[in-house]
């Protein structure tokens, strides 16, 4: 039982800006930019504006797998964008991603720019772009498969355990029962198909991992919103042994850094235009730093 009186819904829904909890400053029920702001363009074909959250990792770790294969067209410059300081709403990202939402790239390869937004399109554009991490043969649906199943649950977890465990400004028992048991689900789901494949498409690594592990592989090792215990993340044994076998990749550790700001400063690579800037210039290492 609770004295907090049953909510009626009113005829028409307003806006209330106090409400949201954390992160509520940068929700808001209209689109468009709030201010004017051009993007800055570096010096190589692909040009990334993002942050270190898992859609943000999904491509980083992609550029850096491409890069690692070989595929020397993938150099990148990846700006960093702070969404808690509203950088999203800026009039250029608006421009590259009208859903004000990172990550978003422009492709400026061609004779023409390509922008190119949602995560999952960006992992796709790429894997055809480069002929790199998505089959050819008859598993390439079985990899589209779990790319477009990973884009379709990850809100779940992301806007909704996320949100109502993490970051409502109080804790309420339904709604955190109701995403934690389609969370479960879910997980249920990703471990029975790991019990039989070593990667979600088959015995090769492909962008349905890339996309899947910032997510899935977190948060059962305890990595976000601190659930791993509440939803027993160590009993889904196979995404454990996936996630670890992923987060090994030289790649991986590498995609990791680029564009986060928060955490161990030798873990922070605020910006990314070099791959040498993975040795001379994490947080540990600016300027900023020393004083």
């Amino acid at each position: 039982m609770t004295d907090t009186p049953a909510y009626t819904p009113p005829k028409v829904w307003t806006w209330e800006k106090e409400s949201g909890g954390r992160f509520a400053s940068i929700n808001r029920p209209i689109a468009g930019p709030t201010h004017d702001k051009e993007l800055p363009v570096g010096r190589h074909p692909l040009q990334l504006y993002s942050l270190a959250t898992p859609n943000g990792v999904k491509v980083t770790v992609m550029l850096e797998e491409l890069l690692a294969a070989g595929h020397t067209g993938a150099e990148y410059d990846a700006w960093l964008i702070r969404i808690n300081e509203g950088d999203q709403f800026g009039s250029g990202f608006v421009g590259v991603n009208p859903n004000s939402k990172i990550p978003a790239l422009m492709d400026r390869s061609g004779p023409t720019p390509i922008r190119v937004f949602e995560s999952g399109a960006i992992l796709l554009h790429l894997a055809d772009k480069f002929g790199a991490f998505i089959p050819t043969d008859a598993t390439r649906a079985e990899c589209l498969s779990w790319l477009m199943w990973l884009m379709g649950s990850a809100p779940y977890l992301g806007g909704g355990f996320g949100h109502f465990y993490a970051y409502a400004p109080e804790k309420w028992e339904y709604p955190i029962n109701r995403y934690a048991m389609e969370v479960k689900r879910q997980l249920d789901v990703l471990d029975r198909r790991l019990a039989e494949s070593e990667y979600l498409a088959g015995s090769d690594y492909t962008i349905a991992d890339m996309a899947t592990w910032p997510w899935y592989g977190g948060v059962v090792k305890g990595l976000m919103y601190g659930a791993g215990e509440f939803l027993d993340g160590p009993s889904y044994k196979n995404i454990v042994r996936w996630g670890d076998q992923i987060s090994q990749r030289p790649a991986v550790k590498r995609g990791i850094m680029v564009n986060r700001a928060w955490g161990e400063p030798a873990g922070q690579l605020p910006e990314r235009h070099e791959a040498s800037d993975f040795d001379t210039k994490t947080a540990d290492k600016l300027p900023a730093a020393a004083e």
